[in-house]
C-alpha cells in the first residue's frame, strides 16, 4: 500500500517497507517535519507544548510512543491526553494554550490504517499553504534536534474528555432540562474505539437512557468502520425491536455522526448536518456551508430561513475556511460531520448529537417525522480504484469538455450540476481512489448517473 501523504497529515496501513507504509521510521520523519514548521511558523509566539491525543485503534500505542519521543527530541513539551476523540484533541489544543496538535487516527479507514492529523495553534487542520510547507520540510530532511539539555518534556492529562462534554453543555443552543424532560432511549454503535469511552458520559450528563454496542476500545472493529447504511446491520436490526427512540452512530474519531430513526431505517448520513442546520438556524439565522459533495437540501433548508448557502471544496479546512469567509452560523460536510463556530472550528460528534436531541426535545416528534420534514434527495456513493500511473487531472479535463455544456464547478475535482440532478468526480486525499458521488430524487436515477459518468471515465483510463 503506497504511504499516502497530503496538507492533512500522513496516512498509510502499518508495517512493510520504509516509504510505503505507516511505519516507525516515516512517522518520525513526518513528526520531525511538523515540529520544524511550528517552530519556524511560532517564532517569538512558540510556547514549545504539542498536544497529542488518539483513537483505540491497535497500532495506536506505537504509533503514540514514537509521536511523542520524536516531539520531545525536538525540544517540544508534549501534553498526551490519550484515548481521545479529534474534537476533543482539537478543543485541547486551544484550552491549554499550546503551539500545535497531533490526532492519531485514521478515522473511518480499516483496522490496518493509522494516520497523523496535524492542527496549528487554534486547533484546526492546517490549511494548504502550511500543509505544503511540512510536506517540503519533510521532504527536505533540514531537521535539527534538541541538546540534552533542551529536551522537552512529557505530561499526561486525561481531563480533556470532561472538559469537552461540559463545553458542549454549556452551548446555549443544547437545552439540557427539555432533552432531561423528553426521556430518551438511544442505542449507540461505537465501533470499539473512544466513542465508548466519552458518549457515555455525554449522555448520562444529559439524561439519557442508552445501549452501546462495540463499546470495548480495542480497536479490533466489529464490522468495517464507516458508518454508512451498508456497514450498520447490527444496530439497525437492533433498533427494529422499538426499544430505542433514536440510533446513534460514530466513527473511530468521533468526528463523523450518522442517525437511525426509531423503526430500524436510517435518517441519512446526509441529513445529520441538514436537521441540525435546520435547528440552529431556526434560533439563529444565518449562513451555511458545506462541500461539494453533500446534498441540495442544506441550500434549500437555508434559504428556507432567509440564509445564504455556499459550496466549499471537500475537506475540512476548506469548509471552515469559507465558513469564516462568508460568516456561516453553522455548516459541514456530508458524510456525517457538523461544524458548529459556536462551540469550535472542527467537526464533532458530541456537538451534533446534543444540538439534534434538543431540536428532537423541542420539536417533541420522532426522529422518522423530524426527516420528512425535509426535502427529500438521494445521494449514490460510488469508487473508482486508481493505479500508480492514472493521469487523474487529463481524466477529469475530459469529463468537464464531455460536459461542457452544463453547469460546472471545477475548484475540487469537476462536478455536473443539471437542473434536477448533480454528480461529483473528485480523486480522495485518503485513499488511491476517484470519489463519485451523485444525487437525484431517487436512489435509482442518482446511481444511474454515477454508472454512466463512471462509465465515461473508465473509458479515459
Amino acid at each position: 500500500m503506497t504511504l499516502i501523504k497530503s496538507i492533512s497529515g500522513i496516512r498509510g496501513t502499518i508495517g512493510g517497507n520504509t516509504g510505503d507504509t505507516l511505519n516507525p521510521l516515516d512517522i518520525v520523519k513526518f513528526t520531525t517535519a511538523y515540529a520544524t514548521f511550528i517552530r519556524r511558523n511560532r517564532g517569538e509566539a512558540c510556547v514549545g507544548k504539542i498536544v497529542v491525543g488518539r483513537d483505540a485503534r491497535i497500532s495506536g500505542d506505537m504509533v503514540r510512543n514514537v509521536v511523542c519521543g520524536t516531539l520531545i527530541g525536538t525540544g517540544f513539551d508534549v501534553i498526551d491526553i490519550g484515548l481521545a476523540t479529534t474534537p476533543t484533541t482539537e478543543l485541547a489544543v486551544r484550552m491549554s494554550g499550546a503551539d500545535g496538535g497531533i490526532i492519531i487516527t485514521a478515522s473511518h479507514n480499516p483496522r490496518q490504517w493509522n494516520a497523523l492529523k496535524l492542527l496549528n495553534s487554534e486547533g484546526e487542520f492546517l490549511n494548504k499553504e502550511d500543509g505544503n510547507e511540512v510536506l517540503a520540510i519533510a521532504d527536505s530532511e533540514d531537521f535539527v534536534y534538541a541538546d540534552v539539555d533542551n529536551l522537552g518534556k512529557y505530561t499526561s492529562d486525561d481531563t480533556y474528555n470532561r472538559k469537552h462534554i461540559e463545553a458542549v453543555r454549556n452551548l446555549k443552543l443544547v437545552d439540557v432540562e427539555a432533552v432531561r424532560k423528553a426521556h430518551f432511549r438511544v442505542c449507540v454503535d461505537t465501533i470499539n474505539s473512544v466513542g465508548g469511552i466519552i458518549l457515555p458520559d455525554l449522555l448520562k450528563e444529559l439524561g439519557v437512557e442508552y445501549e452501546i454496542l462495540n463499546g470495548t476500545p480495542d480497536g479490533d472493529f466489529a464490522h468495517n468502520p464507516e458508518p454508512l447504511e451498508k456497514n450498520l446491520g447490527g444496530i439497525m436490526d437492533r433498533m427494529r425491536d422499538g426499544s430505542f427512540d433514536l440510533g446513534i452512530v460514530v466513527d473511530p474519531d468521533v468526528d463523523r455522526l450518522a442517525f437511525i430513526c426509531e423503526d430500524g431505517r436510517m435518517f441519512g448520513e446526509e441529513y445529520t448536518l441538514v436537521a441540525v442546520a435546520d435547528y440552529v438556524l431556526s434560533h439563529t439565522p444565518g449562513n451555511t456551508v458545506s462541500n461539494l459533495s453533500s446534498t441540495r437540501a442544506l441550500r434549500d433548508i437555508t434559504e428556507r430561513h432567509g440564509g445564504h448557502y455556499t459550496a466549499s471544496a471537500v475537506g475540512e479546512v476548506n469548509v471552515t475556511t469559507k465558513m469564516k469567509e462568508v460568516g456561516a452560523v453553522i455548516g459541514g460536510e456530508g458524510n456525517g460531520g457538523v461544524i458548529y463556530p459556536e462551540s469550535h472550528y472542527g467537526r464533532d460528534a458530541l456537538v451534533g448529537i446534543a444540538l439534534f436531541l434538543s431540536s428532537l426535545a423541542h420539536k417533541g416528534c420522532k426522529a422518522s417525522q423530524l426527516r420528512a420534514t425535509f426535502p427529500d434527495y438521494q445521494i449514490a456513493k460510488n469508487r473508482i480504484d486508481l493505479t500508480p500511473t492514472t493521469d487523474i487531472d487529463t481524466i477529469l479535463n475530459q469529463v468537464k469538455q464531455m460536459y461542457a455544456d452544463q453547469q460546472i464547478n471545477d475548484i475540487d475535482g469537476v462536478k455536473i450540476d443539471f437542473p434536477d440532478k448533480w454528480v461529483h468526480l473528485r480523486k480522495s486525499n485518503t485513499e488511491p481512489i476517484i470519489r463519485v458521488y451523485s444525487e437525484a430524487a431517487t436512489m435509482e436515477e442518482a446511481d444511474a448517473l454515477g454508472k454512466q459518468i463512471m462509465k465515461v471515465v473508465k473509458e479515459f483510463m
